[in-house]
């Protein structure tokens, strides 16, 4: 180091340049230690031990700004070294990208919702992001909890709301905040948020015609809960059907349940103690048709011997109970990515758009339903009077069959 002398003739060491790092920004003039100090890392701290300024620390951090490779790569490795955790409301209150979504949630015991929340984590993992999943059920006094948004606007550059029951005034927090927002498979009321959801009445509407094809006439409709909006348009799609068939939904056929495996067996109870049970049974979901099954059960009934039965959502006891629950599938997988790929266009465009996306239900035959009762008497009867012909004979043989065996596994789309 040069040096010159004070007027004591002593030496005095020279200042040094400040050093200057790869962008030609002046870094800290700090040693390259690990920091003293006890609590989060800073981006300070990460400059300092980087040899280059808090600017381009910033820069490569947030991705924005230039940075030459290397000096990016050094600051990264800098920073994971050090156990560095980003402030993202901080970030995110200076206008940047927390480069994280949120994913609002009242309900995590449903298996649809459960379906719903694994397809929407894939898709926001794919995209490179993270994903914040919160629990937003109104609190004890059954009050919204408006001081979460404002929460979770500074955390995520977006939300995903998978609130069925949350009455329109209550999306009015939503619908106020800037941030981007999508609500998933919502039914309840109209609004003018974006929502992406399942089809529920079109595919009520193909399940009940399935039932009115193979002869039944007396068929029973278990209802769900009300709040959701989902029941009402299964219903409507039921009625529907029934209609264009020149029928009415018999008063004593529609019952109340609440979407619950046990509401399905105390409302099934109920329907096979009727003086006219129907033949068929249509429930808003599948953990109802289980819980009717039971009931037939125990009620010594065969299904689909004695009853045919069909649910609606397709989740996977579905397929496994014994009999393979008739249903309608909804694309769980279609429905999550959609709305992860309709909230980061609304997010890249930095507008929020009023878009409603209807995605198409499947209807899955599986071996509940058959022909009821009194058809396949007929056709007995019919078998045992044209005996006589041998080609008759052959004929109703076939019938018969056709009428007594299970139906195979199938998926129609509608």
């Amino acid at each position: 180091m040069s040096t010159m002398k004070n007027n004591n003739n002593k030496p005095v060491p020279k200042p040094s340049r400040a050093p200057r790092d790869a962008e030609g920004e002046a870094a800290p003039a700090v040693p390259a230690t690990e920091p003293t100090q006890v609590g989060r890392i800073t981006v300070s701290d990460i400059a300092a031990r980087a040899g280059v300024s808090v600017m381009t620390v910033s820069r490569a951090l947030s991705g924005k700004g230039y940075v030459a490779e290397a000096t990016r790569e050094r600051v990264l490795a800098m920073a994971q070294a050090m156990g560095y955790v980003a402030n993202l409301g901080a970030k995110a209150l200076k206008g940047g990208r927390t480069h994280v979504l949120g994913l609002l949630v009242t309900d995590f015991e449903s298996p649809v919702v459960a379906a719903i929340i694994n397809a929407i984590s894939r898709v926001v993992k794919q995209a490179g992001m993270d994903l914040i999943i919160y629990d937003i059920a109104p609190n004890a006094g059954g009050q919204a909890r408006p001081e979460l948004v404002p929460l979770l606007s500074s955390l995520c550059d977006g939300l995903l709301l998978i609130l069925p029951g949350q009455h329109a005034e209550q999306l009015e927090h939503f619908q106020r905040t800037e941030l981007p927002v999508v609500l998933v498979n919502y039914w309840r009321a109209p609004t003018p948020l974006p929502v992406v959801r399942a089809d529920n009445y079109e595919g009520a509407y193909a399940l009940t015609r399935h039932l009115l094809d193979l002869g039944h006439r007396r068929i029973a409709f278990v209802r769900g809960t009300a709040y959701s909006g989902q029941s009402q348009e299964r219903e409507r799609g039921y009625a529907a059907a029934l209609g264009h068939a020149g029928l009415a939904p018999a008063p004593e056929l529609v019952v109340e349940g609440n979407f619950g495996q046990r509401s399905g067996f105390e409302q099934g109870l109920q329907l096979l103690d009727l003086a006219e049970p129907p033949t068929a049974v249509f429930c808003a979901n599948d953990l109802m048709a289980l819980g009717l099954l039971d009931a037939a059960r125990a009620r010594g009934l065969q299904v689909p011997k004695d009853l045919s039965l069909v649910g609606f959502d397709d989740i996977p006891a579905a397929a496994h109970t014994h009999p393979a629950l008739t249903t309608v599938q909804q694309d769980y997988e279609q429905l999550g990515g959609s709305a992860v790929r309709l909230l980061l266009q609304q997010v890249e465009a930095g507008v929020q758009r009023g878009i409603r996306v209807e995605l198409q239900s499947s209807l899955v035959i599986r071996e509940s339903t058959a022909v009821p009762p009194v058809a396949k008497a007929s056709r007995g009867a019919s078998s045992s009077l044209s005996s006589s012909s041998s080609s008759s004979s052959s004929s109703t043989a076939a019938a018969r069959k056709v009428a007594s065996a299970p139906a195979q596994p199938e998926r129609k789309k509608r």
